[in-house]
């Protein structure tokens, strides 16, 4: 039997057998795991708390033929507690959990960045500083870029001429008018410096943006996430927006 320890966020569960749950957690050192924790199903099993999604914990864990064993759990921060009781940021949180998750493609392949993302933006949207929504677009935006999907927000995603007409989701980003592709969207400048401050982490920035950027941020951002992914995020049908 080999043990190691390791801490991690959970991102989702499943039911296994009469008492038993299969734990998905993306690890600092380990990268994704996908585990079973014994008898967590129990009624009276504290062991079952610690292991559910949004929390933050240290494990310790032996390696299995098909899938590893948690043997213990202990709780760094219990993000559930909090988010559960607003539903904006609970919304907002499992729709990170789902992106880091879909992000994170092979088993137990290192991932620090991603859980480094993934543990900041759980804790701001805990912490209450700033909107929802912001925070979220923001975890989307730095987790493409980790990924090697860095939108092109500065000069045109083909030629690389600053004059800016579009934003193109095939293309990469923002386009000129001679590369613009057809169906492209046409945001005002200030969305795109909306996306740029988000990126880049200049909230002083972002919570002075309208309403209205924030929207329009918010829809472009989702569109180019999820076409990258070739894949929806169930959660955002349930991500509450602001009204305009």
């Amino acid at each position: 039997m080999s043990l190691y320890r390791d801490e991690g966020v959970v991102l989702r569960t499943q039911k296994l057998g009469e008492a038993d749950r299969i734990v998905t957690i993306l690890a600092k050192r380990t990268g994704k795991i996908r585990a079973v924790a014994r008898g967590v199903r129990r009624t009276k099993s504290r062991f079952g708390a610690r292991l559910e999604p949004f929390t933050h914990v240290d494990l310790q864990l032996h390696t299995g033929r098909t899938l590893d064993v948690v043997t213990q759990a202990e709780t760094i921060r219990p993000y559930g507690e909090t988010l559960a009781a607003d539903y904006p940021r609970y919304t907002a949180g499992s729709a990170m959990l789902e992106t880091a998750d879909r992000l994170t493609h092979g088993e137990k392949e290192p991932a620090l960045r991603q859980f480094l993302l993934l543990v900041g933006g759980l804790r701001t949207l805990a912490d209450r500083g700033h909107e929802a929504r912001l925070v979220l677009d923001a975890y989307f935006l730095r987790s493409l870029a980790v990924a090697g999907y860095a939108p092109a927000l500065d000069a045109c995603a083909k030629c690389q001429a600053p004059a800016i007409r579009a934003f193109a989701i095939v293309a990469g980003g923002v386009v000129c008018g001679a590369c613009r592709p057809a169906g492209s969207a046409v945001p005002a400048g200030e969305t795109i410096g909306l996306m740029t401050a988000l990126l880049r982490g200049d909230w002083a920035t972002a919570d002075a943006s309208e309403q209205r950027h924030r929207s329009e941020c918010s829809g472009l951002v989702a569109a180019y996430l999820q076409w990258h992914l070739e894949h929806g995020i169930r959660s955002l049908r349930h991500v509450e927006r602001e009204p305009v």
